[in-house]
């Protein structure tokens, strides 16, 4: 496995390797690689003559009073990992190789072009962190142009993520296949999350309450939809109140913390209110901020999903 630091090593290596013909499998990843990481780079090992995977912080999509320096750093387990499985190169850059012009976390203070997915990108996690993803669809379509992908991977977890990088991808007319895989859970349904290794194993298990929760609304919609002649309207509200039902000790232990709860078009991302008789595919989402019981200082915001098939 080759380690390339630079555009330059990226681009020779592809020369050297005379991959324009070849399938080229991307994963982009921040680092602190886990089960999750691993299963969306196993699949683009099957899928690809080469397989690339970067591993870069990426400064655009925090903000300044987000967690940037303390976002765990593993690399040389993270590249021990990528040798095991498979991976051809890994890209590591530095924040100059990617922004040229310099990266202040203050956007009004940022240069240079930057790209906006508009009307997906403001909903949703959008709401509370309003220039995250024009930092992720900057750096995405950046690390596209650098390593010329066949196909490119990622987690469902991040599923809003997923959509506005789709219609990028569309929009901008990148010559790039996106697939998008499932989201990998602890035995408990907790999400897998780089985020996760904040927290005491007390609240881990805690924490494994939001998909319980996402769960129980999943299931009343579908209830909903297998039973239309019950005379029960299934509502927003009425799923809503379900999932609340199963986080509500967790309020009241100050262990959770609500941030949003979403229930949207899959596509659009349009909140749905009346789910009775709904015929899109629907996805239930959320961030939830959990504090550490052992150390109560920690706090950290998780994020998950289900989707609910259309009927």
């Amino acid at each position: 496995m080759k380690t390339l630091n630079t555009v330059e090593e990226v681009r020779a290596w592809r020369k050297q390797n005379d991959v324009r013909n070849e399938s080229v499998g991307f994963v982009p990843t921040m680092g602190c690689l886990h089960a999750g990481h691993a299963s969306l780079v196993e699949r683009s090992v099957r899928d690809n003559k080469f397989t690339v995977v970067s591993i870069f912080v990426n400064p655009s999509q925090f903000a300044p009073s987000e967690d940037l320096d303390k976002y765990p750093r593993t690399l040389e387990k993270d590249k021990q990992l990528l040798e095991s499985l498979g991976v051809d190169a890994v890209f590591v850059p530095q924040a100059q190789d990617i922004y040229p012009r310099g990266i202040p976390l203050d956007v009004s203070k940022q240069t240079g072009p930057f790209i906006s997915v508009l009307g997906l990108s403001e909903k949703l996690e959008g709401k509370t962190r309003p220039n995250f993803f024009r930092g992720v669809a900057t750096v995405v379509g950046k690390l596209f142009n650098i390593v010329q992908p066949t196909k490119a991977y990622f987690g469902q977890k991040d599923y809003q993520q997923f959509v506005v990088l789709q219609t990028m991808v569309k929009e901008l007319f990148f010559d790039i296949e996106l697939v998008m895989m499932p989201i990998k859970r602890s035995d408990t349904g907790l999400a897998l999350s780089s985020r996760n290794k904040y927290l005491s194993a007390e609240s881990v298990a805690i924490a494994s309450n939001i998909y319980k929760g996402l769960k129980t609304g999943s299931e009343a919609i579908q209830k909903g939809k297998e039973s239309p002649n019950s005379g029960d309207i299934i509502t927003r509200d009425v799923v809503i109140n379900a999932i609340q039902e199963v986080w509500e000790p967790f309020y009241k232990t100050k262990d959770f913390k609500l941030d949003y709860i979403s229930i949207a078009d899959a596509e659009t991302l349009d909140e749905v209110e009346t789910l009775s008789g709904c015929k899109a595919n629907l996805v239930i989402s959320c961030a939830v901020y959990v504090t550490d019981r052992v150390d109560s200082s920690v706090t950290v915001r998780l994020i998950d999903n289900v989707l609910v098939p259309a009927q």
